[in-house]
């Protein structure tokens, strides 16, 4: 069997963080280098938090996620906090300089109760002048388009297992896309799946959730090298700042 801890390592090996390979991660590792304080919603297996300590950040780092088996994986650091839940329930108060939401995690959140509720707590957490930092992929790219077998990947895990690994899109509801994540043998043998749904907000509509939370734009850009957003853009980035 294939479980949710292996799923988990795949999803490591699948997704490294590297910020003097990929722009996006250097983007990040910026901002929380430059912190004495980051929460970081979302947070997975925690890689973005164990490269910052392993290369010198000293102070606060908080890793939040409602994910058991990434959340398990991201504490073999015991050097950062971790915290099993979800951004809506957080009750931290002013005590953050940077919130972060990386890897399109902002886009889990779909209803719009639940986009309020989770931008209300992060406003919260952060200090007056603190800063949420977060991506989603933009609407117009139409980026689930890509995601079908056609375009399965074959990997080799970290133990040796040769895999094979798709995602299908099920339906597409207004800005919601709901899919499937497979993992599976070579021969098709389904070992592990997931299943989703994202929202794809545009710039409109995210800055109108923003702005009712309080935040002011501090920074919007279509491109990790600080572009800004174009009708050609593939992302939507944004630092928000606490009034």
């Amino acid at each position: 069997m294939y479980s949710d801890a292996d799923a988990a390592a795949l999803y490591d090996l699948l997704n490294p963080w590297d910020p003097v390979r990929w722009p996006g991660d250097a983007f990040y590792a910026e901002l929380v280098m430059a912190e004495d304080s980051v929460l970081d919603v979302g947070c997975g297996t925690g890689l973005m938090l164990h490269w910052s300590r392993e290369h010198g950040h000293a102070g606060r780092l908080v890793g939040l996620d409602p994910d058991r088996a990434a959340l398990a994986r991201a504490r073999r650091r015991a050097d950062v906090e971790w915290i099993e839940g979800s951004a809506a329930g957080m009750a931290w108060e002013a005590q953050f300089g940077l919130a972060t939401m990386t890897g399109h995690a902002f886009q889990f959140l779909v209803d719009d109760d639940d986009v309020r509720a989770s931008l209300a707590a992060i406003y919260a957490a952060l200090r007056v002048g603190g800063r949420f930092a977060f991506e989603t992929r933009h609407p117009q790219a139409r980026a689930w388009e890509a995601w079908n077998p056609s375009n399965a990947s074959d990997v080799t895990d970290t133990v040796g297992r040769a895999l094979r690994v798709w995602h299908k899109v099920e339906a597409v509801a207004d800005d919601v896309v709901t899919f499937t994540g497979t993992t599976a043998d070579p021969d098709g043998t389904v070992l592990h799946v997931d299943r989703a749904s994202l929202r794809f907000l545009d710039v409109v509509a995210l800055d109108r959730f923003l702005a009712e939370a309080g935040f002011e734009i501090e920074g919007r850009f279509g491109d990790w090298c600080r572009g800004p957003v174009t009708p050609t853009s593939q992302e939507i980035i944004t630092i928000a700042r606490r009034r």
